[in-house]
This record gives structure tokens, sequence and C-alpha cells, in this order.
């Protein structure tokens, strides 16, 4: 029985001692690994004074994830824009500073794809400045037989113009953009060739049109670029700007339409924007945002995932352009400080019969 006291109370010591050591181990690793007070150094497992804490190298401030759409101030401009390039899916997009014409970010910015609805930006610019809003507009076979996105216009019946530019800047119609095409030019080919003049004008050289809304078609392209280029002259036009910027709007014929941009309620600053999709194309966009004094022009094309692409290049945007150093390095793009009456925004007026049929 002694024996076996005694040796209980020597197997009880062994753990205590054992214990005891383990402790003192992990201490001196805690002490030489952690964080450091202000103020003080670790040496040794004791804190002493000495100078401010040891800072990471630069070289791996790179290793440091940020949150989406911000770059921090330890990263250069290089290192953000790609990891800009990883966080997004879309295969083009510039973000450009609007009020100087600097480009802040640039992703294959000037490679031709398909523009989906985003051209219809160009549509409703040349009804603007080419009907009065209570100008009645027929409607085709062809216009009424459009795939959707539509607002399903009736062959033989005509409709405001108004309205018409209203279905497909919110609601992105396919027959309201033909319908209106056809009235301004007789059909809706020698529409196109009026789209494409007027974006050469404004120096979208890249850019190609063969119908007015978007849906595929061999040789119709565009840019990242070029729709940047186009929306900004657009956002000049003061009732373009303000309709763009709508959520809803009545019509005559009894429906209410409603925006397809998202951005106008889910992103801070969101002036207005033009959505577009096609199997070819995937998802385009094109928009403007505006934070106190700073405005951006984003565009993007072939994109999975395009509102959180657009947060994220809105966000990293206005980042970039508190910077002025960076900013002081961007290149400008000219084609952007132009004023509106130098970029082939010359108002369009109806053609007549007889202009119509030479085009």
């Amino acid at each position: 029985m002694r024996f076996a006291r005694v040796l209980r109370l020597v197997l009880i010591l062994g753990f205590v001692v054992l214990w005891a050591g383990q402790e003192a181990v992990a201490r001196q690793v805690l002490a030489t690994s952690h964080k450091h007070r202000p103020g003080g150094a670790a040496v040794g497992g004791a804190v002493s004074p000495g100078p401010a804490p040891t800072l990471l190298r630069p070289a791996d401030n790179g290793l440091i994830k940020s949150r989406p759409g911000y770059a921090g101030n330890t990263l250069t401009g290089s290192q953000a824009a790609t990891m800009l390039e990883n966080r997004i899916t879309s295969r083009s997009a510039v973000v450009v500073d609007a009020r100087t014409g600097r480009l802040v970010f640039a992703l294959n910015p000037d490679t031709p794809r398909q523009p989906a609805s985003t051209i219809k930006v160009i549509t409703a610019l040349i009804a603007l400045d080419s009907l009065r809003d209570a100008e009645l507009v027929p409607t085709s076979q062809r216009a009424a037989e459009m795939p959707r996105s539509k607002v399903y216009l009736q062959q033989g019946r005509s409709y405001r113009a108004g309205d018409l530019v209203n279905a497909l800047l919110l609601s992105s119609a396919n027959d309201a953009s033909v319908a209106l095409a056809e009235k301004i030019a007789g059909s809706e080919r020698a529409f196109a060739r009026l789209m494409t003049s007027k974006v050469r004008a404004m120096g979208a050289n890249n850019t190609t049109l063969v119908n007015s809304n978007g849906l595929t078609a061999q040789g119709q392209q565009s840019t990242a670029r070029d729709l940047a280029l186009i929306f900004h002259n657009a956002m000049q036009h003061p009732e373009f700007a303000r309709r763009i910027g709508t959520v809803s709007a009545p019509t005559a014929f009894g429906q209410t339409l409603r925006t397809n941009n998202r951005a106008l309620w889910q992103i801070n600053g969101s002036q207005g924007g033009k959505t577009g999709f096609t199997r070819a194309a995937q998802q385009t966009y094109v928009g403007k945002f505006r934070r106190g004094n700073d405005e951006l022009i984003v565009a993007l094309m072939g994109s999975n995932t395009m509102w959180d692409d657009v947060g994220q290049l809105v966000e990293y945007g206005f980042q970039q352009v508190r910077n002025g150093a960076l900013m002081a390095a961007a290149p400008v793009d000219p084609a952007f400080t132009r004023r509106p009456g130098a970029s082939g925004s010359v108002a369009l007026t109806v053609l007549s019969d007889a202009a119509k049929s030479s085009l």
C-alpha cells in the first residue's frame, strides 16, 4: 500500500513538471512571434522599451488580400490593377476619369466584341435629336416580331416617340428600337449606318453597327473603350441623362417601364447606365458614377458576373482617382476631353423619303 502511494505521488509530480515545462516553452514562442505592443520590442520573451514596431517589408505587402474594390495604400497601382483583373470575370473593361479623360483601369480595352444592348444608347441619342416626344411612330411587322427583350408593340399601331425611347433605355425593348429606326431612316439597315457615322464622329473608331438593338449580327462590334466614350458623350445630352437615370416611367399605352440597371439603387453614385446580354456577347454594361467632385465612366464586356464586376470596378476607380500622384501618371485619352460640339454630336432630323431612298 505504501509503495503504491509513493508511486502515485511520483507520477503526479512528473506530470506537474512536464506541464510547467511546456507552458514555459509556449510563453517563449508567443513572446517572440506575436505583435509587440506599441513602443516595445520582444527580446528573449520579455518586453523591453524600444523603437516602433517592426513593419512588414514592402515585398510582403502584395501577399495581403484587400477587400473587393479596395487596393489599400501599401499596394502600387500595378499590383492593385492585377488583383482587380483576377477578381472580375469581364474579358474587357475600362474605367475612365470623366473629368480628365485619364484611363484609370484597362483590360483589353480595344478588343472588338459583340456589344449587345449597350448600343441602344446610340439609338436613343439619335431618336431624341430626330423626333419630338409626342410624335407618333408606327409599328411594322418586323418591329413587332422582334425577340425579347420587348414591350410587345402591336403591328399597325402607333406609339409616342418619347415612350419608345424610354422603352429601349429602361426596358431594353428590341421592338421599340426597330420602330424608331424605321421611322427615322426608313429601314433599320439605313439607321445602322447613321449610328456608325455618329459614333465614328465621337472618336469610337472601332465600332461598327449593323442593327439598332444590339442583337448578335455578323460584322457588328464595339470595344470597352468605345462604349465608355459613347456613353461619356451621351451623358452630355441633358434629356438623355435625365431618362437614363430614371428608375421607372409611365407610358401612354398603359405600361409602366422599369429600368434593368440595378446600379441605380445598389451602387453609390450611379447616374445611369445601360445593360446588355446575348449568348455571343455575354453580359455587357456601360454607366456613369459620381461621388463628390469625382466622376467615372465604367464599361465592361464579356462578363459572367456583371453586377459584381461593376461594383468592384467602381470602388477601385474612386480609390484610384483620389490618389493624385497615381493619376498624374495615368494616360489621357483625348477623345474624352473634346467639347460636346466638337464630337460629332450634331442634331439629326427625320429624313425625307428621297433621302431615305438614297441610303
